[in-house]
């Protein structure tokens, strides 16, 4: 936010880091809804995973959910990782996801069978356990690296309510100008580019040149 604040000052606005926040507040998670909404439809298998954050030194368990594509479908921060957690986050996904999967993909925790099978739309849906060392849950893995890399930016995390809010809005919103760069032509880097900041300019509503105001 400060760094923000700092760039609008070099061109000639002036406005507070918490104005900033204050703005993240009332937009984010309205942007990051818009996005969700206009991606296309998620894969029908789920790699589950859960990674412990610290927040103001207690520990805190970060669920996550992501499709064979790696786009990440939902979070949701917890303090356990029992059965009525489990349950929990398998309720929240589906609340965001129009469908059920036909598999889902998960490390040997045994809160997940437990908390799957009293979920009638889970409860027969194929369920592929797999072991740490095998590395199969790659797309869940992975996609804890960016909520890492923002953590140290951000020098860690304070409030689970503000945590689950930021990253809630910051996964959908990064993942939509993320793509694989090393994989493209420069030419068609650009051109995918430019697609996504026209579709950004449609999700909020602004003019593609701010000076325009």
């Amino acid at each position: 936010m400060r760094d923000i604040e700092e760039l609008l000052f070099e061109r000639g606005v002036v406005v507070s880091y918490e104005t900033i926040r204050r703005w993240y507040d009332k937009f984010g998670a309205c942007f990051a809804h818009r996005v969700k909404a206009a991606r296309r439809k998620p894969g029908t298998t789920w790699h589950i995973d859960e990674v412990f954050v610290t927040l103001r030194g207690e520990p805190y368990l970060l669920w996550r959910t992501v499709d064979q594509h790696g786009v990440e479908l939902d979070i949701l921060l917890q303090k356990r990782r029992d059965k009525a957690a489990a349950k929990r986050f398998f309720k929240h996904v589906l609340a965001s996801c129009a469908e059920a999967p036909r598999k889902i993909v998960t490390d040997q925790l045994r809160s997940y069978p437990a908390a799957k099978a009293e979920i009638p739309e889970l409860a027969h849906v194929r369920h592929v356990f797999v072991k740490a060392s095998a590395r199969l849950n790659n797309r869940a893995e992975n996609s804890h690296q960016p909520t890492r890399e923002r953590e140290r930016r951000m020098r860690g995390f304070r409030d689970p309510e503000r945590t689950q809010a930021f990253l809630s809005s910051f996964g959908p919103i990064r993942q939509h100008f993320a793509f694989k760069q090393h994989l493209l032509r420069a030419s068609l880097y650009r051109k995918q580019l430019a697609a996504r900041f026209d579709a950004w300019h449609r999700f909020t509503e602004i003019t593609r040149d701010p000076s325009a105001f």
